[in-house]
């Protein structure tokens, strides 16, 4: 088989490039196509070199839809209304979309849930494949330690540029740790805590959350019941996981009908 034609979509941002880098030190994909927004002084540059790898003879343009066109897949680590955007250009084009951008509303969400009657689509909160991983025990977790007897907390931290919060992994988790429970993690999460709150509802399902410096991502179910403490825990120490996670995701979906998949989809854990 040929090899995977990828377009990387934020090519000039942090992610974008980590996303260039990655695709060149695998097997069976190369970048074909690189996007950045409208108006940034990186159009025109060759997307290799702004990354670090070299001349890849692929310019960085904000035309997604001619990019689209001559592409394979498309890797998406943008917002939430690029990406909107970017699924129906995939939707039209009849590619595979890899999705991990986070902060989606339930509108955007729809959305892409329609354009995934064309597109094939997987998108996760965490591209990681040992957040995913923990997502499945997470959920057995909490499955098995029902809420009479084990709270559950989740705890994130992140770099302070991270404009959403919680985090998508964190909210990932907390819909793992809601489906062991068999409850909808909408009516039974906790975001903010101030001032004189009362006493701890049972069965919630609380969040917090922390931001500063470079950290990457760190995320932590705790259980916490009467006299023990479970803790199930994640630690990214370099972006390049969750790109690794996307490229092995594209390849997944590369002969996959159209739909909406995950990541557990992807690993066999669904």
């Amino acid at each position: 088989m040929s090899e995977m034609g990828l377009a990387v979509v934020g090519a000039a941002g942090r992610m974008g490039q980590t996303l260039i880098r990655t695709v060149g030190g695998m097997q069976g994909v190369r970048v074909i196509g690189a996007v950045e927004r409208a108006g940034s002084p990186h159009l025109g540059r060759d997307a290799g070199e702004l990354a670090g790898v070299g001349h890849l003879d692929v310019p960085i343009t904000d035309d997604p839809l001619r990019v689209f066109a001559q592409a394979d897949g498309v890797l998406d680590f943008s917002t939430p209304a690029a990406t909107v955007e970017f699924a129906g250009y995939a939707a039209q084009a009849r590619i595979v979309h890899v999705i991990g951008t986070t902060g989606c509303s339930a509108e955007d969400d729809a959305k892409i849930a329609a354009a995934a009657r064309h597109a094939t689509i997987v998108k996760s909160g965490n591209m990681s494949l040992g957040v995913n991983l923990l997502s499945v025990l997470v959920e057995q977790a909490a499955k098995a330690l029902g809420p009479d007897d084990f709270d559950i907390e989740i705890l994130e931290m992140h770099h302070r540029h991270k404009v959403d919060a919680p985090s998508g992994t964190a909210l990932l988790l907390g819909e793992a740790a809601a489906a062991g429970r068999e409850v909808g993690l909408a009516e039974n999460s906790v975001r903010v805590r101030d001032g004189y709150t009362g006493p701890r509802s049972e069965g919630a399902i609380g969040f917090a959350t922390l931001r500063g410096g470079s950290v990457v991502g760190e995320h932590s179910v705790i259980l916490a019941g009467t006299g023990e403490r479970v803790v199930l825990s994640h630690i990214a120490e370099d972006r390049s996981i969750f790109a690794r996670g996307a490229v092995k995701a594209a390849l997944w979906a590369r002969d996959r009908k159209p739909g909406l998949y995950s990541m557990r989809d992807v690993l066999g854990l669904s």
